[in-house]
């Protein structure tokens, strides 16, 4: 291990993100092929944990790639950085699924573009990281780039991930006891997605939720999470009745996103507080963005506005300038500006007018960035006419305003910086290694082979343990089944006969729980019962002179189901119709087989009803002479008047029957007398 300075790496004091104060993998294929069998890889790690801030420490190794994801497991850097992201993958699916396995945090970089890279040598010396032509200088300057924030994500994932909660155990088949074990499931995983859906709002996320629901609770819930995996409260596991599954929502291919989303020149205003307030505007007075927190630290801050351009110029809107906004300054190495007193609020409210901002102070730092902009926009136009059309007109107003000095001079500057790099690579030439004799490059060839086989033995060694290891566990296990083999060769009859014994057992608990369910039906109508005899009828029947009077509120067969399956009706019962019109033929019969004691009515039967219910012997008479109380959803009648109504109804129907047969005599004297006059 070494160190190497931090201005040997490159001026990003100003810069940083959070790739820094991290650890940086830089790998560069050094023999063989991806899509061989046992490919190489340079692999230079840059570590900024734990030094001070001018200090990095870097470690240099030739490993298998099978190594190399080793190395990438346990160490979880920051940054994997390459040329070329296909010395990983063989393919698109390939490098998808490279990115699937990466541990959380862990970005794959290519520092030469994105979908067109340049040469690595090109880049390098575009930003000032040493560069060699030896895989091993390839993979530190893929490194130090990566360190500098230079290079493309490579993405093949959104920012959005899904939690699912579902059942962890099947629910399976089974007789009555089986709905307790599916509701008691379903229960556990509406459960889970509640703690989940707690742990997503308490993280202050943003998420949708489907769930599906089952009976006794939920059989799946969904969150779609608008954050990263890292980010979610809430890991991959099962436990029990159920699992909870984390999966990063796939892009329609691979993407680049560059490390620094901007880079543009720009003006910040900040105004400082227990609300921190930054607005960045452009070198051409437009407002790019505006931003407020609460909770943020000065680092998320300045990490928000690296995001968004390299700050020149910092604002503030009072004088003096707050010492938190002169740290900020310092921080991106930018000039200052301050007003020469307070800027009123009619002021700051006229500025902003055409500004869309939340609160007074996000007015506050837009009103500080613009007012700036308005007292060097002057400025800006004459460095614009002084500066030639091949050169960046926002760098040279930056170097301007740092350093106080001449246009003319930082363009002078500007190009001896320009000349300095063409002698460096005019030198680097110069000083190319002299040409090797035969015996040398089969030296160093004989060296390379040697460190791969190295390499490769120690793999093998790895592999040969492991593979030990393994022996040694399925010769115990051999053992084992062995043993219980045996066991169960002498258990296996008894376990057979167990087996029929259980399913047997299992269809009578079946068929009991059957009985079970119209024995409490049973029981209910019973209870019922027990309930007209007990109950309110009890304090009312003090003599005995009461009896219990079945309701149907309406003569239709649904009516009388609805009656018999709550309180049943037997033979010799009174019985109450509340409405008596509508019937016909075979409601009437219905009723009439259940033989009751008497039909109680309101309202007139049908005629159709009424013959029924006579030629049955069913005594029906009016409700009108009978009193009905009616307790809860019970009713009694006295018993003499019931008596009283059915003797009434008897008398009726020996008139009824008398009449008919009178005219049944009549009708057989007129049918007589007719044949004797036609004969």
């Amino acid at each position: 291990m070494e160190y190497i300075s931090g201005a040997a790496l490159v001026a990003v004091v100003n810069d940083r993100t959070s790739a820094l104060d991290s650890v940086v993998f830089g790998v560069d294929i050094q023999s063989g092929d991806i899509r061989g069998d046992s490919p190489s890889y340079a692999l230079v790690v840059l570590d900024t944990r734990d030094t001070e801030s001018d200090e990095v420490r870097i470690e240099r190794d030739v490993v298998s790639f099978r190594k190399l994801r080793r190395l990438i497991e346990r160490d979880e850097p920051r940054v994997v950085a390459t040329d070329n992201m296909y010395e990983l993958a063989t393919d698109k699916d390939d490098l998808v699924r490279f990115l699937r396995w990466l541990p959380h945090g862990t970005q794959l970089v290519q520092v030469t573009g994105a979908e067109r890279p340049e040469p690595l040598s090109r880049v390098a010396s575009r930003h000032g990281v040493p560069y060699g032509k030896e895989p091993m200088k390839e993979a530190e300057a893929a490194a130090r780039l990566a360190l500098a924030n230079v290079g493309y994500e490579v993405a093949a994932f959104e920012n959005t991930t899904t939690v699912k909660v579902s059942r962890g155990r099947s629910t399976g088949k089974g007789g009555w006891s089986q709905d307790r074990y599916t509701r008691r499931i379903h229960g556990s995983v509406k459960q889970q997605s509640r703690e989940v859906e707690s742990a997503l709002k308490e993280a202050n996320l943003d998420y949708e939720r489907d769930v599906t629901e089952k009976y006794g609770g939920y059989s799946q819930a969904l969150f779609t999470v608008e954050a990263r995996p890292e980010d979610i409260p809430v890991s991959t596991h099962r436990s029990g009745d159920t699992r909870v599954e984390i999966e990063r929502e796939r892009r329609d291919g691979i993407e680049f996103e560059p490390l620094v989303k901007r880079r543009d020149r720009v003006i910040v205003g900040i105004d400082p507080g227990t609300t921190t307030a930054v607005a960045v505007v452009g070198f051409d007075g437009r407002v790019l963005d505006v931003h407020s927190t609460r909770t943020a630290d000065t680092a998320a801050v300045i990490e928000w506005l690296i995001e968004r351009g390299r700050p020149s110029l910092v604002a503030a809107d009072v004088q003096p300038m707050p010492e938190t906004v002169e740290k900020f300054r310092r921080s991106f190495d930018a000039a200052g500006w301050a007003p020469p007193s307070d800027i009123p609020v009619d002021e700051k409210l006229h500025r902003t007018r055409e500004v869309d901002y939340d609160n007074d102070h996000e007015r506050d730092a837009l009103a500080a960035a613009l007012f700036a902009f308005d007292d060097h926009e002057d400025q800006f136009e004459r460095i614009s006419r002084k500066v030639p059309a091949d050169v960046d007109r926002e760098e040279v107003i930056a170097r301007v305003l740092a350093s106080e000095e001449s246009v003319e001079a930082v363009l002078r500057e500007m190009d001896d910086d320009g000349g300095e790099s063409g002698g460096d690579d005019a030198d680097e030439e110069a000083h190319e290694e002299p040409e090797l004799t035969p015996e040398e490059r089969e030296v160093r060839e004989l060296r390379s082979r040697v460190e791969r086989l190295e390499s490769h033995v120690e793999d093998l060694n790895s592999t040969i343990e492991e593979k030990d290891e393994t022996i040694e566990e399925y010769k115990q296990e051999l053992s084992d089944a062995r043993r219980e083999e045996r066991r169960e060769a002498r258990e296996r009859r008894e376990v057979t006969r167990l087996e029929r014994e259980n399913g047997r057992l299992e269809r009578k608990v079946e068929s009991l729980e059957s009985d079970k369910v119209e024995l409490a039906d049973k029981l209910d109508q019973l209870k019922s019962l027990w309930k007209l005899d007990h109950s309110n009828f009890a304090d009312v029947n003090t003599d005995g002179s009461l009896v219990p009077v079945k309701i149907v509120e309406q003569f239709t067969n649904g009516a009388l189901d609805h009656t018999v399956e709550e309180y049943g009706i037997a033979a010799g019962d009174v019985v109450y119709l509340r409405d008596a019109s509508g019937a016909g033929r075979t409601t009437a019969e219905r009723l009439a087989e259940f033989d009751p004691k008497v039909v109680l009515r309101s309202g007139n039967l049908s005629e159709v009803a009424d013959e029924v219910l006579f030629e049955a012997d069913v005594p029906v008479a009016p409700a009108d002479g009978v009193t009905i109380q009616e307790i809860d959803e019970l009713a009694v009648a006295k018993e003499s008047e019931v008596e009283s109504a059915i003797a009434d109804w008897e008398d009726r129907a020996e008139e009824r029957q008398k009449e008919q047969q009178k005219e049944m005599v009549d009708q057989i004297i007129s049918e007589h007398r007719a044949e004797n006059r036609r004969g």
